[in-house]
């Protein structure tokens, strides 16, 4: 994390962010940037942006989503939260506030601001786990296919990158609808995420 004249970029770069007001102004519950990585982690988590009950408590992924993510991960808490190893950054960083179907998608200004930046500061990155529309768009496009089709077409993009549905309860209706990515895709999940913990 400290280059070779003494600086500390990752971390100066860290503190601009945690310290962004830029989208203030459209946030109604307020700016709360929620991120955490070092250079050596292996696994970039590419979510889309904090729910409430991560804003609240400042914590990635700290509710049901996260539960379920980590089980498709095969990883425990601990390694989960070991920014280290995983690099958590959602495409917003605070919470966009909620609307008639659900949360808000992430805020555009975040990622176009501080995400190049960032993603720079990962060398030693072996798998993105790019997690809903908003990371699929970013991380490899999706050519107009639909979620299914992308996630279903995940070796196209191996072995860096693995689209994925958001694990959010609310789309418990597309898991029941498509079987096919418990059974086809989590094994090779979990494989893929022990390979990249190993940094293989």
């Amino acid at each position: 994390m400290v280059d070779a004249t003494g600086g500390a970029p990752l971390l100066r770069l860290l503190a601009d962010v945690r310290a962004c007001r830029l989208c203030e102004q459209h946030l109604e519950h307020g700016v709360r940037p929620v991120l955490r990585m070092e250079s050596t982690a292996t696994i970039l988590v590419a979510g889309q942006a904090p729910g409430r009950r991560v804003h609240a408590s400042g914590i990635p992924f700290d509710d049901p989503s996260g539960e379920r993510l980590r089980a498709w991960m095969g990883v425990s808490k601990e390694v989960f939260y070991d920014a280290s190893k995983i690099a958590i950054l959602p495409m917003g960083f605070c919470y966009p506030g909620t609307g008639k179907s659900g949360d808000l998608p992430p805020r555009p200004e975040c990622a176009s601001t501080w995400r190049k930046a960032l993603l720079e500061q990962l060398p030693a990155l072996e798998l993105t786990l790019a997690i809903g529309r908003y990371a699929i768009d970013w991380h490899v496009g999706t050519s107009g296919r639909t979620l299914a089709e992308t996630v279903r077409a995940w070796k196209q993009y191996a072995p860096h990158c693995i689209p994925l549905p958001h694990p959010s309860p609310r789309n418990n209706l597309w898991l029941r609808k498509n079987p096919w990515f418990e059974t086809d895709v989590l094994p090779d999940l979990k494989r893929r995420v022990g390979q990249g913990l190993l940094g293989e």
